[in-house]
């Protein structure tokens, strides 16, 4: 079976507010930028993205469960649910996908309750503190993975 040429692009709680919300920490950039940016990425490797943004968390699940059979891999960025949410950490780990965790701000540089993330032991890679280019990177990393998994 041959791997599917697409990613999943995942942006959780809030980040539909990017360009607005507090730039002096995310930035100017908005979520299309955003996107736009990890579709140049992926295409310039024969990839395309397929992106979801929810404020509801089970709307997030079930993108990751369908991408199961249609994508090889998601970059996420699971926004606030990255400190609380075990049901997301647990529908990355159970559609067995490479993931590449990704935040704008470094999260490990403010305040302690965000230190923590649900999401990084699933995630092969991660991201952090490098604004939005930090999504290019990621992709760049994640279509690392994915390439060494195929090479067997």
């Amino acid at each position: 079976m041959t791997t599917p040429r697409r990613l999943l692009l995942v942006n959780g709680p809030n980040l539909n507010l990017l360009g607005t919300r507090e730039p002096e920490l995310y930035g100017t950039e908005t979520l299309a930028d955003v996107e736009a940016l990890v579709s140049r990425t992926a295409g310039r490797f024969g990839f395309d993205v397929e992106a979801v943004q929810s404020n509801h968390e089970g709307v997030l699940i079930d993108a990751i469960h369908s991408a199961r059979e249609t994508c090889a891999g998601i970059v996420i960025n699971p926004g606030g649910l990255t400190h609380t949410s075990i049901a997301l950490r647990d529908a990355l780990s159970g559609v067995a996908l490479p993931v590449a965790e990704v935040h704008i701000s470094d999260i490990h540089a403010r305040e302690e309750f965000r230190h923590h993330s649900y999401v990084r032991d699933v995630a092969s890679v991660h991201v952090v503190g490098e604004g939005v280019q930090g999504y290019a990177t990621a992709v760049r990393l994640l279509l690392d993975v994915i390439t060494r998994r195929a090479d067997g």
